[in-house]
């Protein structure tokens, strides 16, 4: 009987998928620190860096300072790896996606009832995000809003 060897795994399409893997990790701590009255949880660190690390956090600050969280849960539809160089220094992929915030609640701390939000805000938009591989694993570096409905 022929023993079968597995082909080696295309590192490009691994970096693609580790990236994107991170990104929704990302997402989904991100969720907990806006959903946080004290801006305390969630494990950023571990999936975010550099600026996409200092949005969040200025975000939830920000928030924070207007007695308002965010509950529900944001969708990362199609996340796609639009580029990876891998054979860089510091690898990166670039993932595009459509956020879908639609799901959230932008919520009073102390009413506990939905704050009032401009009628005319993108609620589905395309996001490029940019995926770096740090010693300690892959990081979401930038997460950028590309003004547009998806």
């Amino acid at each position: 009987m022929p023993t079968t060897t597995k082909a080696p795994a295309d590192p490009v399409e691994t970096a693609k998928k580790e990236a994107i893997a991170t990104y929704l990790s990302h997402w989904k701590e991100a969720e907990k620190r806006y959903a946080d009255k004290n801006g305390k949880a969630g494990d950023l660190k571990k999936y975010a860096a550099s600026a996409a690390l200092a949005q969040v956090e200025s975000d939830s600050e920000s928030l924070r300072k207007k007695n308002v969280i965010i509950l529900g849960t944001v969708a990362v539809e199609n996340p796609t790896a639009t580029s990876a160089d891998i054979d860089r220094k510091i690898p990166n992929v670039v993932i595009s996606s459509c956020l879908d915030v639609s799901r959230w609640a932008v919520t009073d701390i102390v009413t506990q009832k939905p704050a009032t939000l401009p009628k005319e805000r993108l609620l589905r938009y395309v996001i490029q995000a940019t995926v770096e591989k740090w010693p300690q694993g892959w990081r979401v570096i930038r997460d950028e809003p590309q003004g547009k409905k998806c």
